[in-house]
């Protein structure tokens, strides 16, 4: 089983705490299993999520230090694998989902709010420009301004096996003879068919994605590796379900100018340009007429 750390139990008790006085979630959460949402920590204010083209997109400020807030929703233990611009947060690998995460007790909610630098200390995330992102200073800097988190159930305990009873040699010769008829009939069986090939969409998000990078008027955002910070963890055994996620959980983010300029933000409008004379009409001379129709 897996080394993996979860956080120290008086903090969740704190955040379990808080979350009963508060009753509902905060809005803009996403997911399932886990309620994961991004929050501000500058103005402590919970960003709005925008859903584009099947993705969900938050607008964060340059320099605004935020936090990665999880919840589980459910009354068991689960494992959330969390990345952040294809890092690991807690081991600084890059991202896949059989490593190291965070383990949450049932209900439990508490925020991330940096990359894990020891078992008492974690440096803080803040938005910055994707050059230098945490990403991009140790040379990965092709999954910039994405937030993900891999949520896995917990494999359930093994229930004691009885010990097998003798039967009569007639009942288990009857019982084996019909094992052996159920054998011969799967044995017959038409295989299963091979699944056609995923359809090659990997190049159509690419270019999708740089030709939005190109109509982004402001450069990237990513997530930088700030100031250290407290923040104590211990360590707990966790054993998967399944090798693969029950959930998978994606964000992107970048700059409000930018969502606006790539259209995620819907019905927004840049802010006008300062005029440096505002009180000087543009012509004082006859201007043109109307077009004709």
């Amino acid at each position: 089983m897996q080394h993996l750390v979860r956080f120290n139990p008086r903090l969740a008790l704190g955040a379990l705490a808080a979350l009963a006085c508060l009753g509902t979630l905060p809005a803009h959460a996403v997911g399932r299993l886990a309620d994961v949402n991004v929050v501000d920590r500058d103005t402590g204010a919970t960003l709005p999520v925008y859903r584009h083209r099947g993705e969900y997109w938050v607008a964060g400020r340059p320099g605004a230090r935020y936090a990665v807030s999880v919840r589980n929703t459910g009354g068991e233990r689960v494992l959330g694998v969390m990345s952040v611009d294809g890092v690991n947060v807690v081991s600084g690998e890059t991202a896949s989902w059989e490593q190291t995460g965070y383990v949450f007790a049932p209900w439990q909610a508490f925020q991330i709010n940096g990359w894990r630098k020891s078992d008492a200390e974690v440096a803080a995330f803040h938005f910055t420009a994707s050059q230098a992102s945490y990403a991009a200073r140790t040379g990965r800097p092709d999954n910039v301004g994405i937030i993900g988190v891999a949520v896995f159930r917990e494999k359930p305990p093994v229930p004691p096996t009885a010990e097998p009873l003798a039967l009569p040699r007639a009942a288990a010769e009857s019982a084996a003879a019909a094992d052996n008829g159920e054998r011969s009939t799967m044995s017959g069986a038409a295989p299963a068919a091979k699944a056609a090939p995923a359809p090659a969409q990997g190049l159509d998000a690419r270019s999708r994605d740089e030709a939005m990078a190109r109509a982004a008027p402001a450069p990237q955002l990513g997530t930088g590796h700030g100031q250290r910070e407290v923040s104590p963890v211990s360590h707990t055994h966790f054993e998967r379900r399944s090798a693969r996620p029950d959930e998978l959980i994606r964000i992107r983010y970048d700059s409000h100018e930018n969502l606006v300029a790539l259209g995620v933000i819907p019905g927004a409008t840049p802010a006008p340009r300062p005029d440096a004379f505002p009180g000087s009409p543009v012509s004082r001379y006859v201007p043109d007429p109307p077009l004709l129709r």
